[in-house]
């Protein structure tokens, strides 16, 4: 279960001592003007953009976005239609076929109380049977929060704001990957045993699950206390349901590495205003304390 929880967010973790803040400039080891680094969340409103000290400011002085994709590879058809594909099963499989009776049966139960509906029906059989393990419980997480946040529009995410604000100012965009390679990361790198394990984890574990993510790592990144997430992140069930220590290398800590090595090329030349997933700003081997660690100053905004 915190293997998956980790693929969402690719989304929330905190470090022991950070201050209440997700937005920091950097500056410092020759450069000649400051950048600025968000943590972001995926299933936070726009509107939370008003609520994070120096934002605006941030913006403005930026000359260039960089996200984990760029946003206009993010979003075209063809991009939509690779994640669509890369979330569903081989051709000819189906989850009734991968999970036990009892499994499938505990599976329908969850769907019964979230849609309405189960995989008996034929038409949420077509639509969620045919998904992958690792697809499905994405989709249940979103549908999870939806249901108890009924006014959020994925359709406009947190995550992608600011990059759409410095392109519609004419400023350039890019990212650090390629939606090809984010698709081999969370959907092609999990055997299909492991993957069905972490949806039955979801599954019979709901509560569990809709307390730390849904409502206490939400809590968390709304206050902007890094502590508070790091104390739900890191909450343990104790069970074979835990991530594991490579999961974190493949989701977050490789990742990291890597976008370090070109973040200071980027900032050499222009201003830039990343935004990523919160986890990948926290802890040893975070964004922030590479940064600090190759040199560089790290402050939270005012």
């Amino acid at each position: 279960m915190k293997k998956m929880i980790l693929s969402l967010a690719l989304i929330v973790a905190a470090t022991l001592n950070a201050p209440a803040q997700i937005l920091y400039k950097i500056s410092g080891n020759g450069l000649q003007k400051p950048s600025f680094i968000i943590g972001t969340y995926h299933l936070a409103p726009v509107s939370f953009v008003d609520s994070i000290p120096g934002v605006k400011a941030a913006l403005e002085t930026a000359e260039q976005a960089c996200g984990e994709v760029e946003i206009s590879e993010l979003t075209s058809n063809e991009s939509v239609q690779k994640m669509q594909a890369a979330m569903m099963l081989p051709e000819g499989q189906t989850l009734d076929k991968l999970l036990s009776a009892d499994e499938l049966s505990r599976l329908n139960a969850l769907l019964k109380d979230l849609l309405g509906v189960d995989l008996s029906n034929p038409m949420v059989a077509q639509q969620l049977g045919r998904m992958s393990p690792e697809g499905l419980s994405t989709q249940l997480t979103v549908l999870m929060y939806l249901k108890k946040n009924p006014d959020f529009n994925p359709l406009s995410p947190f995550d992608g704001y600011f990059q759409q604000q410095l392109a519609q100012a004419g400023k350039p965009v890019t990212g650090f990957e390629t939606i090809d390679f984010q698709i081999d990361v969370l959907f092609h790198s999990t055997p299909m045993e492991d993957q069905v394990k972490g949806l039955m984890c979801m599954v019979d574990n709901r509560e569990w699950m809709e307390q730390m993510v849904i409502e206490d790592v939400v809590n968390a990144f709304f206050s902007q206390d890094l502590k508070a997430i790091e104390a739900a992140i890191e909450l343990e069930m104790g069970n074979d349901c835990d991530s594991k220590p490579e999961d974190k290398d493949r989701l977050i800590y490789n990742r990291n590495a890597n976008w370090l090595k070109k973040m200071p090329q980027m900032m050499s030349e222009k201003s830039t205003f990343f935004a990523v997933g919160i986890a990948h700003l926290v802890g040893e081997k975070g964004v922030l304390a590479g940064l600090k660690k190759a040199g560089y100053t790290v402050e939270g905004m005012k």
